[in-house]
């Protein structure tokens, strides 16, 4: 199952968004448009449907309350609306529709609650709140349904899936030095501290196969790698990856994760994650600390790898050679465009420029990237 339409109102800096997401979706924006707020409305509704530890009104706290939330151009509707439409695939009919508004109370503990919630299995409506219950007791429209089991049982499946979203942005220096990080790890681990320990945790046979799938391909991509192996110390257990190198003095090549370079660590956690997801992989910036030749590589890969598994990935980019692959489709990219009222978002097929040049022989990056230049830019090689 894949969320082949969002709709968004008011969330962070974007006012209004009305899209349609393919299995393989690239968000492409200038610095500071949006990007990471896009995907976060994922991450969002995956802490709602948690059955441990989640919840509307963590999930909210946890982004430094409302007003960070709700958009700043908001005015007379100032509800935050996100609604997702769930299909077997972006060719197939809606099987389920999620919406969910978000206002905050205007006096007592000002928590957010609840100003609409529905859920429709294909064109049946099955839930909408406010219900008459909600109505004599208010406190309830402070949980939203999706996160309580005894609620949902009727669309369980949307929160399985919401529940099963993965986030990856890897920071080397954590799987590196996780040791020195001991008890301070962010929630769901978005940036990789424990992602040796998440490999630990893999069932050994699951593991093996897909480390030696790793393997091949850094054998590929990383100049004299031979082979990848997972193994445990034998003083205090702890999960580790060692590498052996090619080199004229035996053994002399055995390297462990703390002295893989940034771009290795970041092609194996992307590799490992592409290989074990069978929902939605939201990826951030996946191009940073790789060879241009490797990143050129990624939006096949990407797509190999989906066809295996039926999953959908959702990635943000600035990088012409991840956008260069000609097999790329216009309606797999978004836009974000900046403006005083707040990002829109635009598939990329609707500009006719982009038509244009595609149909010219560009590829999607040489004739998307260009629209993403700050218009002054040039004045920055004046900067004293």
């Amino acid at each position: 199952m894949i969320v082949s339409r969002l709709i968004l109102k008011n969330w962070r800096n974007f006012r209004d968004v009305d899209v349609n997401l393919r299995e393989r979706t690239f968000i492409v924006g200038p610095n500071a448009s949006g990007k990471s707020n896009l995907l976060d409305v994922f991450r969002f509704l995956r802490d709602i449907a948690k059955t441990e530890g989640g919840g509307l009104q963590k999930a909210i706290r946890d982004r430094g309350g409302i007003s960070k939330v709700r958009c700043l151009a908001a005015r007379k509707q100032p509800d935050i609306v996100v609604e997702l439409r769930l299909a077997e695939s972006s060719n197939d009919p809606v099987s389920w529709r999620y919406s969910l508004g978000i206002k905050q109370q205007t006096r007592g503990e000002r928590l957010p609650y609840i100003s609409h919630e529905k859920v429709w299995r294909q064109d049946q409506e099955i839930i909408t709140r406010p219900n008459d219950d909600d109505r004599k007791d208010e406190a309830r429209l402070t949980q939203t349904y999706l996160e309580q089991i005894s609620a949902n049982a009727d669309f369980r499946e949307i929160s399985r899936f919401l529940r099963s979203v993965t986030y990856l942005h890897l920071v080397p220096q954590l799987v590196r030095y996780a040791d020195a990080f001991q008890g301070k790890r962010l929630e769901d681990d978005p940036f990789g501290q424990g992602f040796l320990e998440a490999v630990a945790k893999a069932p050994d046979r699951t593991r093996t196969n897909r480390l030696k799938k790793v393997e091949e391909a850094l054998k590929i991509a990383v100049p004299q790698m031979q082979q990848l192996k997972f193994l445990r110390d034998t003083i205090n257990g702890r999960p580790h990856l060692e590498a052996l190198y090619s080199h004229w003095r035996p053994h002399a090549g055995l390297q462990r994760e703390d002295q893989f370079s940034d771009g290795t660590l970041r092609l194996i956690a992307l590799l490992w994650c592409l290989l074990g997801n069978n929902s939605l992989l939201l990826l951030e910036e996946p191009e940073s600390s790789l060879n241009a030749a490797i990143v050129n590589k990624l939006a096949p890969l990407i797509s190999r790898t989906q066809k295996q598994r039926k999953q959908q990935v959702i990635l943000s980019t600035h990088s012409d050679d991840l956008l260069s692959d000609k097999g790329i489709d216009p309606t797999e990219v978004l836009l974000l465009i900046p403006d005083a009222e707040g990002t829109q978002v635009r598939p990329a097929a609707k500009f006719k420029d982009v038509k244009l040049l595609l149909e010219g022989g560009m590829s999607v990056g040489e004739a998307i990237l260009p629209l993403n230049t700050p218009k002054n830019i040039e004045q920055l090689r004046l900067f004293e």
